[in-house]
Formats: C-alpha cells, structure tokens, sequence
C-alpha cells in the first residue's frame, strides 16, 4: 500500500513550480502503478499552450475557474469545479486561467517519470527516466 498526503508531497521533489501553473505529482510512473496522479494549480490570468502528443490526460476541476481550448477546432469550453475534460485525442490546446487559481485533480498515461518539463511545443517526452 502507498500512503502520502499532499501536504508531504508540496514539501519534497514531487512539487514543480512553473510560470503558469506548479504541480504537485503525487503518484509517480515508479510506483508502478500505470498511471500517474498529480494535483496541479493553474494561475489566474495565465495562458499555457499544451500537446501531450505522447500522453492521454483527464483533469477535474477542484476550484478556480478557467477555459480550455482545442486548437484544431477553436472550440473554448468553461472550466468551473466539477468539471471534467479529457485529452483523449492528444489534444492540442490552450490553457487559460480565469480570475482565480484553478486547482485540478490530474491523471496522466503513461505515467509520468516526475521530471518531464513542456518543450517549445508544449509537449512532454515520451519517457523522461
């Protein structure tokens, strides 16, 4: 069994801070689990271009509000707490923060090694161990 509290896990390597957002990964690809749990803040008036092109994502909003945007199609869609979107197709996208912090429940396939960064295209690699 793993036991760990968001709490320890702000307070260890596990948290990385951005710009625009930090992330707190609580569940990493070397606990074998499959998949990999992060919950991450998106900052207010922020906007962060992103293409998992190696990775599928689901993230639930906690708190805050936002928008997300599809850039193949220019569809914007409303993020408010307890909504739910997911990168099902390796999403290109637009990620705005609204008037405040959103704080978001994320999972990630394949997990994530804990040190994967976005490249100029917003992308992570395919493996970062």
């Amino acid at each position: 069994m793993i036991v760990r509290t968001l709490k320890d896990c702000e307070a260890s390597e596990r948290r990385v801070v951005s710009q625009n957002w930090e992330s707190t990964r609580m569940l990493l690809k070397d606990d074998k689990m499959g998949f990999s749990f992060h919950i991450t803040t998106i900052y207010a008036n922020t906007e962060t271009h992103i293409w998992y092109k190696n990775h599928l994502e689901s993230v639930y909003c906690m708190s805050g509000n936002g928008e997300i945007e599809t850039l193949s199609d220019g569809k914007v869609y409303k993020i408010e707490p307890g909504t739910l979107y997911i990168l099902d197709q390796h999403d290109e996208h637009m990620l705005r923060g609204g008037t405040e912090d959103m704080k978001m429940a994320c999972v990630f396939n394949p997990p994530l090694s804990g040190k994967e960064v976005h490249d100029a295209d917003g992308v992570y690699p395919a493996d970062a161990t």
